[in-house]
């Protein structure tokens, strides 16, 4: 019997084994979005353990660890060792067998340290004890792992008030890997709560060298901040938003709610759509004028859980798929810009699976023949990036679009083991089209084309598609 995660691991048929081991395998990899902290890769992060580098910060394994009844402590527990908390993992991950987390564990033990034994409780010490001791050598530090993987590019998430100290370092340092920021302005949006908005706009204010007392300085000191990121080699920007806004309104009336917001006072539900509106449309156009690609992640309801985001913060397991109802706004938002010829590249994430076909059947009405797949359906992100979720959103790309130009897949991870993402979507990719070459519905005569395409959608795509 084969070992659970084998060479032919998620591939069904000849021409599936063929298109992923002659074209896919040996691609190296764009991280175009993830939430790497730039500071491990400035100082080379030596990992102490294999519970520090794959538990710390994964609020995915902690979501499943809860729903089995594992303790908080051994989850975000400051005073739990990291051995103690990898033991309940392991205790957990039989139970995740459906689970997207069964493949991604095992994955990342065979392809990052080559263990091939399932994790469960009688082998969690030794599994531990033989990553623990590999990670002492230097190829399983940060920017070992990244080399091991045949990382090219590596896009972190960085707000528009970072200094960028650690990227600018690597950039002098001229470190192999290009690892650039993302300009992720969500902050600069946030006007639910006027006191944390006043704050955070000190710290722009401080960072710019602009004084913010009205919006067009707010946009001047943004504008100051978007050319920072561009000198450090910034090509996309990233918006994590509920919904897309694109309410009417008037420069004055932008004023006034600004006015209003950094006075202390709270917003109306109609100022906040309408400020927010303002916002996006003011930072496309900046990303339009630097050639940048736009990104936008939308549909997630976040911290659910009032009683425990007091106790944790954010990003610790206790966001959902949102229910929002966006096409017309999407419209409206990619129609203002484009009516003037004004709309960047854009890459478009839905949550909501619900979305698929609306949002492969939107970048549609704005493709203009300027760049191949100038507007992009963005891979499966979050609760998606499973192989269901692949797959649906492959399948409405593919009857709804050109599958042949997708830019493919990113980690979207806080860990430097994510990096089998890419191998679990690219095999993903091959099983899709090699089933339909098996089946007849592709023909087997273009077969080279096929894996051209795979290459593409592998590596290529995304390499031109950001001028990487």
């Amino acid at each position: 019997m084969k070992c659970f995660i084998h060479e032919d691991f998620l591939l069904q048929t000849d021409a599936a084994r063929e298109l992923y081991h002659e074209h896919a395998e040996n691609q190296p990899i764009i991280d175009y979005h993830c939430h790497l902290d730039p500071g491990y890769i400035a100082n080379d992060h030596a990992f102490d353990n294999l519970g520090q580098l794959w538990l710390e910060g994964d609020h995915y394994k902690w979501r499943a660890m809860r729903t089995n009844g594992i303790d908080e402590k051994f989850c975000t527990g400051k005073e739990t060792s990291d051995w103690e908390k990898f033991e309940k993992w392991a205790e957990t991950v039989p139970y995740t067998m459906r689970n997207p987390l069964y493949h991604w564990t095992h994955l990342e033990l065979k392809s990052g340290f080559g263990v091939e034994k399932l994790l469960k409780p009688e082998t969690a010490r030794e599994i531990y004890d033989l990553c623990t001791e590999k990670l002492r050598r230097p190829e399983f530090s940060a920017r070992g792992l990244m080399k091991k993987f045949d990382v090219r590019v590596v896009c972190t998430t960085d707000d528009p008030a970072d200094s960028l100290e650690h990227h600018l370092s690597l950039k002098n340092e001229g470190f192999e890997i290009k690892v650039l920021p993302t300009w992720r302005p969500d902050k600069a949006m946030a006007v639910e709560n006027a006191a944390v908005y006043r704050v955070y706009l000190g710290k722009l204010s401080e960072v710019s060298g602009v004084t913010i007392g009205k919006f067009s300085d707010l946009i001047d000191a943004l504008r100051n901040r978007h050319d920072f990121f561009a000198s450090v080699g910034c090509k996309l920007s990233d918006h994590g938003i509920e919904e897309f806004y694109a309410e009417e309104y008037t420069p004055t009336e932008i004023e006034h709610i600004f006015d209003k917001v950094y006075g202390g006072k709270e917003l109306r539900k109609e100022e906040v759509l309408k400020f927010k509106s303002a916002m996006l449309h003011e930072g496309a156009l900046m990303d339009w004028e630097k050639g940048w690609t736009q990104q936008f992640h939308y549909g997630a309801i976040r911290n659910n859980n009032t009683r425990l985001f007091n106790k944790l913060g954010t990003d610790t397991g206790f966001d959902s798929i949102g229910d929002f109802s966006v096409a017309k706004t999407l419209s409206r938002f990619l129609n203002q810009l484009d009516r003037d010829n004004r709309l960047a590249k854009t890459i478009i994430y839905n949550l909501n699976p619900r979305d698929n076909d609306m949002i492969a059947t939107m970048i549609g009405n704005f493709q203009d023949g300027s760049v191949a797949g100038k507007i992009q359906f963005g891979s499966g992100w979050w609760f998606l990036d499973q192989k269901t979720g692949m797959e649906a959103q492959m399948n409405s790309l593919s009857n709804l679009g050109l599958l042949s130009r997708f830019v493919g897949m990113l980690t979207d991870s806080r860990s430097f083991i994510s990096y089998p993402r890419h191998e679990y979507f690219r095999r993903i990719l091959c099983n899709l089209i090699g089933n339909d070459v098996e089946n007849g519905l592709l023909p087997a005569s273009e077969m080279a084309f096929l894996g051209e395409m795979v290459e593409n959608i592998s590596y290529n795509n995304a390499k031109n598609f950001f001028g990487f």
